[in-house]
Formats: C-alpha cells, sequence, structure tokens
C-alpha cells in the first residue's frame, strides 16, 4: 500500500466530503460515444458538446457509419464546438482507424487509444477511467491548476504532472480524484481569480 503523507491524506478526506459523488459531465452510453465527446470538449464547454453529440450520434451512432460520413457533414454539426476542420477529421479518422483495426471496438490499452486520431493522454485517459474502471489520471487544465497550486505536483506539462500524482496518491481515489479537482478549479480555484476566501482547502494550500 502507497505511503501517503498526512498533507495528502487530508486533502483526499475533504475533496471526498465536498464532492462524494463525481462523474463525466460528458452524455455518453458507450465507450465510443465518450471517446468523441471528449475529443470535441477541447476549448468547449460539456453543455455545448452534449448539444451537439445529441445531433452527431443521432445520425452517425457507431464507428463504421461515422467513418463513412461526409466530412462536410460533420463539420456542420460539430461547427459551434470550434476548431471545427480539425475535430472534424480527427474523428472520422479516429472512427475508421477503430472500425478497421480494432474491429470496431474502442481499445482499452493506453497505447492503442493513444495512435487514433485526435486521441492524448488525456483523452484515452478519461476512457479508461469512466467506461473501463482502469485506474487513471485525467490531467485537464483544471488537474493541472489546481495539482500545482496545492504542490502536489510541480511538472510544467500534463504528462509530468499525471506522473507525479500517481506517484503521491493511492491507486485507490485516482478515479475519482481527476474529477473533484477539475470540480474545483470550475467552482473555486479559478484560473485568474481564484475564490481562496471560500475554498476548504485554503489552510492547506500554499498558493492561498
Amino acid at each position: 500500500m502507497k505511503q501517503v503523507s498526512q498533507f495528502v491524506s487530508v486533502i483526499i478526506e475533504r475533496l471526498k466530503a465536498h464532492y462524494p459523488v463525481v462523474n463525466t459531465q460528458l452524455d455518453h452510453t458507450n465507450p465510443f460515444e465518450l471517446l468523441i465527446a471528449t475529443i470535441l470538449s477541447a476549448q468547449c464547454t460539456d453543455n455545448q458538446v452534449n448539444k451537439v453529440t445529441k445531433v452527431l450520434f443521432a445520425r452517425y451512432p457507431d464507428p463504421d457509419s461515422l467513418a463513412g460520413a461526409s466530412l462536410d457533414d460533420i463539420k456542420k454539426i460539430i461547427f459551434s464546438t470550434g476548431f471545427y476542420n480539425n475535430k472534424a477529421k480527427n474523428i472520422k479518422a479516429c472512427a475508421n482507424k477503430i472500425q478497421k483495426e480494432f474491429n470496431g471496438k474502442v481499445p482499452r490499452d493506453i497505447k492503442a487509444l493513444t495512435s487514433l486520431s485526435g486521441v492524448g493522454r488525456k483523452t484515452a485517459n478519461v476512457v479508461r477511467s469512466v467506461c473501463f474502471n482502469i485506474p487513471t489520471i485525467v490531467v485537464d487544465t483544471h488537474v493541472f491548476r489546481v495539482s500545482r497550486r496545492l504542490g502536489i505536483a510541480h511538472g510544467t506539462d500534463p504528462v509530468k504532472v499525471e506522473f507525479e500524482l500517481m506517484d503521491a496518491l493511492p491507486k485507490t481515489v485516482w478515479n475519482d480524484i481527476g474529477l473533484q479537482f477539475i470540480y474545483l478549479g470550475r467552482q473555486i480555484c479559478h484560473a485568474r481569480k481564484p475564490a481562496c476566501d471560500r475554498c476548504f482547502l485554503n489552510d492547506l494550500c500554499p498558493s492561498a
């Protein structure tokens, strides 16, 4: 069992007390839908992605249909998510590779997942955590910011921070703590003006 510092233990306890139930905000019914939704979520709100995927998956519900879709039609559907040209190319190519190389099934392996167009470690870890219940730490902008402000991580890029957090935190909390950091980052620990005065980790945070 990993030895966890008292500092980290208290942070884990308080996060769990404030956010006892955490779930991804991206609507999905299977790993493929979550994978595509996560690719579309780059630089876009979850709420907007959910509006778009409702239309996208009604028309193209699986890798085979999305791989065969017109690129122009995909662009029209996902336009409001931003960066729609690259996203359209990525999700079409991603669906095509899943269909041809993985028998239409989203792979569980991190190497296989990150071989797909538009899929980095963050996106891969979202799917591995949520759909396959594999212990992972998802490092998005909120997790990156909050963990560094708390002094749990010091890395200058998301991958370094991911491995620092894996080393500092017990595996049993990995899947939840990423989402708890995201909730904290969205509600309190904002990028420009963190609301330190109402943060339940204020007395522990070296950045407060």
